[in-house]
């Protein structure tokens, strides 16, 4: 029997990369770049768009965040990740077992891999660079930060994208999220797609299960593990 097709989609912060918190700089640099000075105020990071963020940390600043002020900033912030690409090698890393379960992934047959993150995509093209993770995410079938502010909106657009790049009909059903955070879980059940938590990034396993994942793992280093999660049968695979 033919497999249905399945389409992976993995976020990037805390679940196949560690970034060093270069993201969170590049975010400051863009900021004082388009309003002439450093932020003042906090916001969350963990699991947003950077549109959204981008977003209320103008409005914390008391600066409307229209369009024309957003653009700015997001090409600000492509600027400012891309220099920090070196450095990114330096400081960051891959998490434990991202590699080997992309390259497993990627052995399966009518697995797409790609992803929905809150990154802008070429954010997510330089963090997943640095650590040769690029070379197994077909990035045209996925969705970013830069799509649409509201991550749950994501699911829809990657679905559309993955379908029409791979002449398929993907049901929500074909669909599986991999994420580090709460809002990662959320994202998947609003758009209607299977929900695995990692935690290797700042939230444990508990409070991935209680955000509703499918399957939570402690990290990708068990491959077979991840196949399970996803509904592949590893030993036949």
């Amino acid at each position: 029997m033919t497999r249905r097709p399945l389409l992976v989609l993995w976020d990037v912060d805390g679940t196949l990369v560690d970034s060093a918190k270069l993201g969170r700089d590049a975010f400051f640099e863009a900021f004082e770049a388009v309003t002439g000075a450093p932020p003042t105020e906090m916001v969350p990071f963990a699991g947003r768009t950077d549109l959204e963020i981008a977003h209320d940390m103008l409005e914390a600043a008391g600066i409307r965040a229209d369009d024309g002020l957003l653009d700015r900033f997001e090409d600000e912030l492509i600027v400012a990740m891309a220099a920090r690409a070196d450095e990114l090698r330096e400081r960051g890393r891959a998490l434990p077992g991202a590699a080997g379960a992309l390259e497993r992934l990627a052995g399966e047959p009518n697995v797409i891999q790609s992803l929905l993150t809150g990154n802008l995509e070429r954010n997510a093209l330089v963090k997943l660079s640095a650590f040769d993770l690029a070379r197994h995410i077909d990035f045209g079938a996925g969705a970013y930060g830069s799509d649409h502010r509201v991550r749950g909106e994501l699911v829809a657009i990657a679905r559309r994208r993955a379908s029409e790049r791979h002449g398929v009909e993907l049901e929500l059903d074909d669909i599986a999220l991999v994420g580090d955070t709460p809002l990662d879980i959320a994202a998947a059940r609003e758009g209607g797609a299977r929900a695995i938590g990692v935690a290797t990034g700042p939230f444990d396993e508990e409070a991935l299960a209680a955000a509703g994942a499918d399957s939570v793992l402690p990290s990708l280093a068990d491959s077979s593990a991840l196949l399970r999660a996803l509904g592949i049968d590893p030993v036949s695979s």
